[in-house]
């Protein structure tokens, strides 16, 4: 029996290939694959070879440990059904479905640990999400918003619709959310924003001011999201947030080189800049939360925000190379592409 995997051969050149079908080996699990989703954000900085050559993919993914040298498998977000079981695990938990991290593949093994038993009431195309969400969720430990305060974000693709949809949550004086493309601010707008707008446009700097007035403070923001991937957006965040304000960096430039403005604004404003990366927890929460915690937390929120509704594209897994010649050339026209295996 044989298995098809997704492979990045080259910069723009995808491939399927077909192997042999892994056997789970001592507490390992068999699992096969119904849905997978594609990152508009990592995985195109990936497909378009924008990615430094000296870092590993993921050392807290078991199965992303290894250089980003072509050709490699990548891809982080899998929901699939346990089809079998290896030595030392239970043949009860065949049926299960559950949520891994792990590259595209109709079929492949997991240790235990490494998988996540998809809750009963969740619909699998909405856990497809779940790592999407937990970064939102690590997103608001690290940026901490305050009941009242304005707060801007920049960059609306799924982590960013996602973060926006959990802020409008919290009872907020101002939400405002920035992306260049007119479908990712109609879904933010229905995920809570109060104001929507694109970035780029002249008028855009006196917009922020406008929505931000309200407080005497010269309309800047409390706090404020970088989430676009692009390293302009830095300057523009630092531009629109206000004394002792804090940035959230979440964005993964890879190669692209940043050229941040760190001149008269970021230092009169003594300007906070707070690095954000889903793989580990913030030092200071540490000794109240795990990575189960926030997982949890990640459900329930999956639960409130329902995040399948971002679903804009469903692709075959034979015509996945299409797809991501779709997202690249045209990157307006989807929020969240997913992978459908027969």
């Amino acid at each position: 029996m044989t298995r098809q995997s997704l492979v990045f051969k080259a910069p723009y050149e995808i491939g399927i290939i077909e192997e042999k079908l892994p056997q789970p080996a001592t507490g390992e699990v068999l699992i096969q694959t119904r849905f997978s989703a594609i990152s508009h954000g990592t995985e195109m900085m990936i497909y378009r070879g924008l990615f430094p050559a000296d870092t590993e993919a993921d050392l807290t993914i078991p199965a992303l440990r290894h250089p980003l040298q072509y050709p490699f498998k990548y891809g982080y977000a899998v929901v699939g059904e346990i089809i079998a079981t290896g030595s030392g695990i239970s043949r009860d938990l065949i049926g299960q479905t559950v949520f891994c991290l792990h590259p595209h593949e109709s079929c492949f093994s997991a240790d235990t640990d490494s998988v996540i038993t998809v809750p009963a009431d969740i619909n699998p195309r909405e856990a497809l999400f779940l790592a999407n969400m937990e970064t939102a969720v690590n997103l608001l430990m690290d940026g901490r918003p305050v009941i009242g305060e304005k707060v801007a974000v920049f960059g609306q693709g799924v982590v960013g619709l996602l973060t926006t949809a959990l802020l409008a949550q919290f009872p907020l004086a101002a939400l405002l959310a920035l992306d260049p493309y007119e479908l990712r601010r109609d879904a933010s707008q229905r995920a809570g924003a109060h104001l929507t707008l694109d970035p780029g446009l002249p008028e855009a700097a006196a917009q922020i001011s406008a929505c931000f007035a309200n407080d005497g403070l010269n309309g800047l923001a409390d706090l404020t999201y970088e989430l676009s991937g692009n390293p302009d957006a830095l300057n523009q965040a630092i531009a629109v947030t206000g004394f002792a304000g804090r940035i959230v960096v979440g964005s993964w430039y890879g190669s692209k080189p940043a050229a941040v403005d760190l001149g008269s604004r970021f230092h009169r404003r003594r300007l906070h800049l707070i690095s954000s990366q889903v793989s580990t927890l913030t030092p200071d929460l540490a000794a109240r939360w795990t990575h189960k915690r926030r997982f949890d937390v990640a459900w329930d929120m999956i639960r409130r925000i329902r995040p399948a509704r971002f679903i804009t594209r469903r692709v075959p897994f034979a015509q996945a190379p299409e797809a991501y010649q779709l997202i690249d050339k045209d990157p307006a026209t989807d929020i969240q592409v997913v992978l459908e295996y027969a």
